[in-house]
């Protein structure tokens, strides 16, 4: 059964031309050290008041996927390109407080055309399933301007 479910699938997408969105995910431990080479940049997705309460991840670009009323911004997308020099093709990892923001958020900048989106999905409290960033002590600074 499960042979002709795949094979069903993909006759759907060579027919319907229907390319699926996979999530992409990192855990912290990895995302740090590859921002720390140089080859992944941390975006932290939370608002500024967690930042206040917690820091950032070191190295991390803060970039509220939220405003004040907990909606989406509409800058979103246009302020993480900012953030990359405009390389959509730039690696990016993104963190929120548990994996919920990150996850919504990789599926915006993916349909923005952003291709190399990872989601931190332990987030900095961890999730049930991964401790978390601030579990795993891993490196924070100070929000400047929060």
């Amino acid at each position: 059964m499960r042979l002709l479910w795949s094979g069903v699938f993909m006759f759907a997408v060579l027919v319907a031309g229907f390319v699926p969105v996979l999530a992409s995910g990192i855990d912290a431990k990895t995302a740090h050290a590859l921002a720390q080479a140089g080859e992944l940049t941390i975006i932290d997705i939370r608002r500024p008041a967690e930042w206040r309460k917690t820091g950032v991840p070191e190295g991390s670009v803060g970039i509220s996927l939220q405003n004040f009323y907990r909606k989406i911004r509409g800058q979103f997308p246009g302020d993480v390109l900012a953030a990359v020099g405009g390389d959509k093709d730039r690696s990016i990892a993104l963190i929120c407080a548990s994996g919920g923001r990150s996850a919504r958020a990789l599926g915006l900048l993916q349909e923005a055309g952003f291709s190399r989106v990872h989601d931190i999905s332990e987030g900095m409290f961890g999730n049930g399933k991964a401790p978390g960033w601030l579990a795993r002590h891993l490196p924070v600074s100070v929000c400047k301007g929060c």
